[in-house]
């Protein structure tokens, strides 16, 4: 991620590139195999459960895209030297495909995120109510059309178009770009994690020492006690808060302190490694959070409809039960299933 301030955080061009040599081909096919591979065993640990929505649709698309750019290094690299369609290829159209692709994965963190949060917000409301065909197909469309769009963008945009012009001038080198949207996303979701948990800390803390492990309806599951909550719908964004973050940290912590490491340190990661699917995910949960926590008085916690995170469950349950396993019996207890 490039080392940006906040106040840069605009949907302007401000792309900054590292040089790498070109005769790096070898490095960048096993940088993208290995990003696929991370893609494929991310996309096979997911709940299988989880409900269609937009982001699943832009995460197969990106896998599908990567493999794509996989495809075109591997046939460069072997013909060095071919003419396909009356075209001519070399070994220099593999850092030509690298920039664009850096260019487009770079222009996608807002579109995504932005779109990725409109469809919760109307899936949540219940405003639209469409078949599961209908469904599939608008975001199939929406998918595409994001595709097209910011493709289009990358290649008719004067200054980008400029960049890629000057690789003829010094052919030695392959401008890497580094996009300025995915540090101001991690930044800003950084910012707020850490906000929400200096508001929270004390309860944060008192739940994590108070949790347990145990077994419910043949599940694995933690839990700790909690006598403040007599109701079976949360109803209060300071109680819902605490374990909202105990959920996420729960399962995405080690990112969390991947993120932090990142932004501490300054590294510049390409875009075309930036963008990816474990990424996505975790952008995914974070969103789901925010919007449980703004509407958490439609939260009801007995209700099965709730969109269902592919790595992180946010159901709550607050039901007396005897843990028989424990002895005794408690007063209403919380449950989260992470």
């Amino acid at each position: 991620m490039t080392p940006f301030s906040s106040d840069n955080c605009s949907f302007q061009y401000p792309l900054r590139q590292t040089n790498q040599p070109l005769d790096a081909t070898c490095l960048l096919f096993l940088i993208v195999l290995g990003k696929i591979l991370l893609n494929i065993l991310t996309l096979g640990m997911r709940r299988k459960n989880s409900y269609q929505n937009f982001m699943e649709c832009f995460c197969v698309s990106l896998a599908f895209v990567d493999f794509l750019f996989l495809v075109n290094i591997s046939i460069i690299s072997y013909f060095r030297d071919f003419v396909l369609l009356g075209i001519r290829f070399t070994k220099y159209h593999i850092c030509l495909f690298a920039q664009i692709i850096s260019f487009t994965y770079g222009f996608l963190h807002y579109p995504v995120f932005l779109v990725s949060c409109i469809d919760y917000c109307l899936n949540f409301s219940k405003l639209t109510k469409l078949s599961s065909t209908c469904q599939k197909s608008f975001y199939f469309f929406a998918v595409i059309l994001i595709w097209i769009s910011v493709l289009a963008y990358v290649l008719g945009d004067p200054a980008i178009y400029q960049s890629l012009k000057a690789q003829n001038i010094y052919s030695y080198q392959c401008p890497v770009y580094v996009s300025i949207q995915s540090y101001c996303l991690s930044l800003s979701m950084m910012l707020i994690l850490f906000i929400a948990f200096i508001t929270s800390w004390s309860e944060v803390i008192t739940l994590v020492q108070a949790i347990r492990i145990t077994s419910y309806m043949n599940e694995t599951i933690l839990y700790f006690p909690s006598s403040s909550l007599p109701t079976y719908i949360v109803n209060c964004r300071r109680i819902l808060l605490p374990k909202l973050i105990v959920c996420f940290l729960g399962t995405w912590l080690p990112f969390v302190l991947l993120q932090v490491f990142i932004l501490l340190l300054k590294v510049q990661i390409p875009a075309y490694i930036e963008m990816n699917i474990p990424w996505l995910y975790f952008v995914n949960s974070f969103l789901i959070a925010t919007i449980y926590w703004f509407n958490c008085h439609k939260l009801y916690l007995r209700d099965t409809s709730l969109p269902i995170d592919p790595f992180v469950n946010w159901k709550c349950c607050f039901i007396p039960l005897t843990m028989h396993n424990l002895g005794q019996t408690e007063k209403p207890i919380s449950i989260i299933i992470c």
